[in-house]
């Protein structure tokens, strides 16, 4: 069928990418400028390439309304490029049967937020649970936990004192079980977890508990399996990845060369639009950016040759939107190069996050509790991570002993790496609470890892559930977990007091 412009008032009306859910139908629209003609098939349609053909917008765009599509309906798009036919998912899916299965029709109207109005506590104030959703709350050890399991968890974690989860990435990945960092469909939340509505119902459940959510999200590439954006609408240079991607040198990365391309337009609001999306539709309170080295530079060498000026740009415009529409939102790098420009203002051309993981800290920390003789640690380095801090802002860095990737990748948890196979020792429960205590008592935001206060052993896999058997086993070792937050935050709240009125 020939395509036909689209009128001014149509485009006017029917905003947004992907599937959008209006009274009059479901507005379909999709980027593909190499394309010949595209359609949409669903099963409101019996997947029938001829019954729905969008019509040609600008700029590469295409759309159409399905006027007798609704909510739930599983759908693709079929294109036909000079390079071939493809059936491809919607690049802006908000919900996938799986990652190689369809979309799915979703309405972010359709949840009920109940006019919740939960404000971040102040960042000097905030005490960080990082959590795996997998394997969190696992209903056993041949089972993955979900967001809804993750929720009977809560009251613990409130208990303890924490007041800020964050949660490793939950975008729609390749089959059940993965740390989260290999995103597939990067607007929808993993199916296996609980879809959009499973996120949505654990920001409730965690705001109505006191407890602010903050989000992990991967920019510094996608995929690299289970990715319709891959050569989307055909078109590709050097065998690389199509419209989505660099095809050059610029597009290699550690995960396969799936860089997406920050300098072109569509892609940088493609991100842009996924960012805000999370703070503004699911109500998260921040974002942790995954790997923002190989944002900024193509090697995270730090030599200027292999620099990405695009790629800091649009970090530096995603930030400045979050700080300037979403009050107290916090936005967290993990960078791990020490450098003050991360956290530094936009205006003195820093990168503008709030926060950054303290790398000064976790590994001389680290390095002096696992070290077995006295004689070889360096206590001066204990004082300058102790008195760390970017901008002179103690608060802009994320300080801790152990994350997902501390104890994992040839690491193990820091009891573990003091006790090999006998956590339970003396020596190895004392100096792993020396490191505790440091998180817990230093100027910065505290972290703690998932497991951490149960003294949990070995290390991290997205296969090995929590044993939470281990919170009665070694109750005195939570009990310091929790007598520390709290008087952390005693200690904040007075000190927050007004002149005169402290008792």
């Amino acid at each position: 069928m020939e395509n036909q412009e689209i009128d001014a008032h149509t485009l006017q009306h029917f905003e947004g990418m992907g599937a959008t859910y209006y009274p009059e139908g479901v507005y379909y629209r999709v980027w593909a400028p190499h394309a010949k003609s595209v359609s949409v098939v669903g099963s409101f349609n019996d997947w029938k390439e001829d019954s729905n053909p969008l019509q040609a917008e600008e700029n590469g765009f295409w759309g159409v309304l399905v006027d007798n599509s609704k909510i739930g309906d599983e759908y693709k798009f079929a294109l036909k490029t000079p390079s071939g036919d493809f059936m491809r998912n919607d690049p802006y899916a908000l919900q996938m049967t799986n990652s190689a299965g369809n979309g799915i029709v979703y309405s972010h109207s359709s949840f009920g937020w109940n006019n919740e109005d939960f404000q971040i506590p102040s960042w000097h104030e905030l005490v960080i649970y990082e959590l795996h959703v997998g394997t969190f709350n696992a209903p056993d050890e041949n089972s993955i936990g979900t967001l809804y399991t993750a929720i009977e968890k809560l009251g613990y974690l409130k208990d303890m004192g924490f007041n800020a989860v964050e949660l490793m990435p939950c975008a729609e990945f390749p089959g059940s079980r993965s740390w989260g960092y290999n995103p597939a469909n990067p607007f929808a939340i993993e199916s296996d977890y609980g879809g959009p509505d499973g996120l949505k119902t654990f920001v409730k459940a965690a705001h109505e508990a006191g407890i602010a959510v903050i989000l992990d999200v991967v920019y510094n590439h996608f995929g690299p399996s289970d990715m319709d954006l891959w050569q989307f609408d055909g078109w590709q240079e050097n065998d690389g990845g199509g419209i989505y991607f660099y095809n050059d040198w610029r597009s290699e990365t550690p995960w396969g060369n799936t860089r997406p391309d920050y300098g072109r337009g569509e892609v940088r609001q493609y991100i842009h639009d996924n960012a805000l999306m999370w703070i503004k539709d699911f109500h998260v309170d921040g974002l942790r950016m995954d790997m923002v080295p190989y944002i900024r530079n193509v090697k995270a060498d730090g030599n200027p040759g292999n620099d990405i000026p695009e790629g800091i740009s649009l970090m530096q415009w995603i930030n400045k939107d979050i700080r300037e529409n979403f009050t107290n939102k916090i936005t967290i790098a993990e960078d791990m190069h020490s450098l003050e420009c991360i956290t530094d203002t936009i205006n003195n051309d820093g990168l503008g996050y709030g926060s950054q993981w303290d790398a000064k800290f976790v590994h001389s920390v680290r390095d002096a509790i696992i070290t077995q003789n006295d004689k070889d640690r360096d206590m001066n380095s204990i004082v300058e991570a102790v008195k760390n801090r970017y901008n002179l802002d103690a608060f802009q860095r994320i300080i801790y002993t152990e994350s997902h990737d501390e104890v994992a990748n040839g690491q193990a948890r820091v009891a573990e790496e003091i006790a090999n196979g006998d956590v339970n020792n003396w020596y190895s429960k004392k100096r792993a609470a020396l490191g505790v205590a440091l998180v817990l008592t230093s100027p910065g935001i505290p972290m703690i890892f998932q497991g951490q206060p149960l003294l949990e052993d070995k290390w991290f896999s997205d296969t090995d559930p929590i044993d939470w058997t281990r919170l009665e086993k070694f109750s005195g070792f939570a009990a310091l977990h929790r007598d520390m937050i709290h008087l952390r935050k005693e200690l904040v709240w007075r000190n927050s007091w007004p002149s005169g009125t402290r008792g």
